[in-house]
């Protein structure tokens, strides 16, 4: 009787087979999902470089084709931090000049734009005061806010932190107020039968439901501020991918021209994606 039972006894033991459907398609599904997100940009890519050389030799002969822009720009590419004047540069250098002024110029639009919006929210009286003002400025194209920053400052470079600054603080602002609008009620009123003060009630309550909304005005101040640099640079002249780009059409070399707004695409894709990892860092935790 017990050498018939030991059968069913380790029969019993043995581990259940995988039910089908749960392990078995996501380990197929993977490597295909992983293998699409390659090819596919890689499809993308090669179409773009096909219908540009097909412009350049059919609709626009000045336009260059994907190889002499290579040609005539690799050296900008290959070595990109060389300097052999103020605008004979390589284009990692260009880019790094207007990355700073960028990265000066949207501090400056968080540090003023994330305390409004947070004011705009939590004020009713704020919010009715300055959301007119607001409306009227955020529309302000920065070809119009230059001028009257080089009037102020009488300056180039603080002329375009400012623009930077004025342009790139509105979606900071407008998403930071909807956040605080959109913390339930249920929350605040536990915190004031807490009796908590203010400041313990924005720490905890209010800074942490509103962290998604103005890391999202963050990531979207910042694609704003990247387009501006390139606009006030042309207009100003100064060192950097803007201002390489102007000089280079004055002096009608195409192909560089194409190597700018290359590395201005390229620059504008890293740091969407890097704000949007900090993001996710910050929802994770």
């Amino acid at each position: 009787m017990k050498a018939a039972a030991l059968p069913g006894a380790l029969a019993a033991r043995q581990p259940a087979p995988p039910a089908a459907g749960n392990n078995a398609p996501v380990k197929r599904r993977l490597p295909r999902v992983e293998a699409a997100s390659i090819i596919l940009p890689l499809l993308a890519g090669v179409g773009v470089l096909l219908f540009w050389t097909a412009l350049s030799q059919t609709v626009s002969p000045d336009l260059p084709s994907p190889l002499r822009t290579w040609q005539e720009s690799k050296r900008y590419v290959l070595n990109p931090f060389f300097k052999e004047g103020e605008m004979s540069q390589g284009i990692g250098r260009l880019a790094f000049y207007s990355l700073m002024r960028v990265m000066k110029g949207y501090s400056l639009a968080l540090l003023f734009g994330t305390p409004l919006g947070f004011l705009i929210g939590l004020s009713k009286f704020a919010s009715r005061a300055l959301d007119p003002l607001i409306q009227v400025l955020r529309p302000i194209s920065p070809l119009a806010w230059l001028p009257l920053g080089l009037v102020i400052f009488q300056r180039s470079e603080p002329a375009a932190l400012f623009t930077i600054a004025l342009c790139a603080m509105w979606p900071t602002v407008l998403n930071t107020a909807v956040g605080v609008r959109s913390i339930s009620s249920d929350y605040l009123n536990v915190g004031r039968v807490l009796n908590l003060p203010r400041s313990k009630m924005f720490f905890s309550i209010i800074l942490p439901a509103t962290l998604p909304y103005v890391f999202t005005g963050y990531r979207l101040s910042l694609g704003i501020a990247w387009l501006v640099i390139v606009a006030s640079e042309m207009l100003t002249g100064a060192p950097g991918v803007g201002g390489f780009l102007w000089q280079e059409y004055n002096a009608l070399v195409y192909s560089h021209i194409i190597l700018s707004i290359l590395t201005i695409g390229f620059v504008g894709f890293l740091l969407d994606r890097l704000m949007g990892t900090i993001e996710a860092r910050f929802k994770s935790t």
